[in-house]
């Protein structure tokens, strides 16, 4: 249980956010105010926000818990599975995405190929959205229930409220700044965590010692590349050809919640400089998420749930105050990532679902009550969603499998779409719907891989179908006009 000084420090902490995030309803005077900031904020601020929205609640409880189960092989995903990605987005992708004053990722689609392929598109990742805000959801109870001893379903209501109260009311402004003031107090607690729970188990040798005597099962703890054929998620085959050439990429570039901070900068130079900055700011997590669930190997052994790590290592290692701070630390985590979810995918839904195809010409108040009301929907949907990554070995393994049902085929279509003037509309259309199909296959019909969680392989094949099948019917299919490309195509 929390002492008096940790629920000020938590109460405190909710409080200001709340009031922060309200003071920036003042500047949403349009739809481009909510959903972009009026294109006016710095790249620090952006920067900041994109590391917060990527790593929040589902990393120090989900990739803690990963840690705890197979080791320092999870930490791909910051390393090689982030960095060249985000720098492949800052110098090529945004550039383009800003430049041509897009809201979304689908409508840079709808205009490289058809409507429906951008509608397909966002589709995808509205559906996407709404079971990842469940999961960041179950991720907030399990904390709660640990600590605090709160009913699952009370956690979940507590969450929602809060962060929906001044995502509804700020827009993308409020999400951004208050992500500012999270990132800050995310780090400082991760840090005073990993600090004194490193002093617990003895400094980081007496450790690792500690977790390689324990039994063959932890040989592998320590290798950042695991074999082909071992019991992880994580083999060297799958973190080079799915996490990197892939996942990595999809993510970073054609993710709606990643780049619609890019596009909310004042200009095109701070648009790649918010993505520059975000990657080196990327390299310190996975000292913040990984290490907590390696210590709690000694500290905690036997859990039978490896989620469980993070919240027991906060229980039992830190002391009165820090324990408040490091609760909110992890509510910060949270809330940047539920904020950027409910912003981004109200977005999606405004301009590529309702605007073209429910009521084209409204005017500008109009679609902004569109896009608070659909974030009101979309707290009712994540929590209804909530206890379906209960079903899968740690939350993190469920929000990698639901990524891998699309991330390739999207990132296909986006990466020739780009780089290959011939790529036509019916070959977008048809690598993007191919390589969906291909996926849910992939994730569905038993005895296709032989590791228990194959995302990654599952990314990985579906994006070589959809690149293949988009390649393949553009050949057939007549190109585009040059005209039509111009701003779109790398070199156009």
């Amino acid at each position: 249980m929390l002492a008096g000084i940790d629920y000020f420090i938590v109460i405190a902490y909710l409080i200001g956010i709340l009031l922060l995030g309200y003071y920036f309803k003042r500047f949403n005077d349009s739809s481009e105010d909510y959903f972009l900031g009026g294109r006016s904020l710095p790249f620090w601020a952006i920067g900041m926000s994109i590391v917060v929205s990527d790593i929040g609640a589902l990393d120090f409880v989900g990739i803690s818990g990963q840690a705890y189960r197979y080791g320092i092989s999870v930490g791909n995903f910051d390393w090689i599975g982030s960095v060249p990605a985000m720098l492949l987005a800052a110098f090529i992708f945004i550039p383009y995405f800003w430049k041509g004053g897009m809201y979304t990722i689908p409508e840079y689609l709808g205009r490289r190929y058809n409507n429906t392929v951008r509608t397909i598109a966002s589709a995808t990742w509205i559906i996407f959205f709404a079971v990842d805000l469940g999961v960041l959801f179950w991720a907030s109870a399990v904390l709660l229930n640990v600590l605090m001893g709160w009913p699952i379903w009370i956690s979940i209501m507590v969450t929602a409220s809060v962060v929906g109260l001044y995502t509804y009311f700020g827009g993308i402004t409020a999400v951004v700044m208050t992500d500012v003031v999270q990132m800050i107090i995310m780090f400082v607690g991760g840090f005073a965590l990993v600090f004194l729970g490193l002093q617990a188990v003895g400094g980081w040798d007496v450790m690792a010692e500690k977790i390689v005597n324990l039994g063959p099962e932890y040989d592998r703890h320590f290798d950042l590349m695991q074999p082909s054929d071992a019991p992880t998620p994580y083999p060297w085959s799958g973190i080079l050809f799915g996490l990197t050439f892939v996942m990595a990429n999809a993510y970073m570039i054609g993710n709606q919640s990643i780049v619609q901070r890019c596009l909310t900068a004042k200009n095109e130079w701070h648009a790649k400089a918010s993505m520059i900055f975000a990657s080196s700011l990327k390299m310190l997590i996975p000292v913040l998420v990984l290490f907590p669930g390696l210590m709690a190997i000694i500290l905690h052994p036997g859990l039978e749930d490896g989620d469980q790590a993070l919240p027991m290592m906060i229980k039992n290692v830190l002391p009165p105050g820090l324990i408040g701070l490091m609760f909110s630390a992890f509510f910060a985590g949270l809330m940047s990532s539920v904020d950027s979810l409910l912003n981004s995918t109200a977005t999606l839904f405004t301009k590529d679902i309702y605007q073209p195809y429910i009521k084209k010409d409204a005017d500008d108040k109009h679609y902004l009550k569109v896009g608070k009301l659909t974030t009101l929907v979309l707290l009712l949907i994540g929590i209804a969603t909530a206890p379906i990554s209960s079903y899968y070995p740690g939350i993190y393994v469920a929000i990698q499998t639901f990524l891998s049902y699309f991330q390739g085929p999207i990132f296909a279509i986006l990466l020739l779409g780009m780089f290959w003037k011939r790529t036509t509309q019916w070959g977008g259309l048809a690598g993007l719907s191919i390589g969906i199909v291909c996926s849910f296959i992939l994730n569905t019909v038993e005895g296709i891989f032989t590791i228990e969680d194959p995302f990654l392989y599952v990314s990985w094949w579906s994006f070589v179908v959809g690149f293949v099948v988009t390649v393949t019917v553009s050949l057939m299919t007549s190109k585009h006009d040059d005209s039509r490309l111009k701003g779109l195509v790398y070199g156009a």
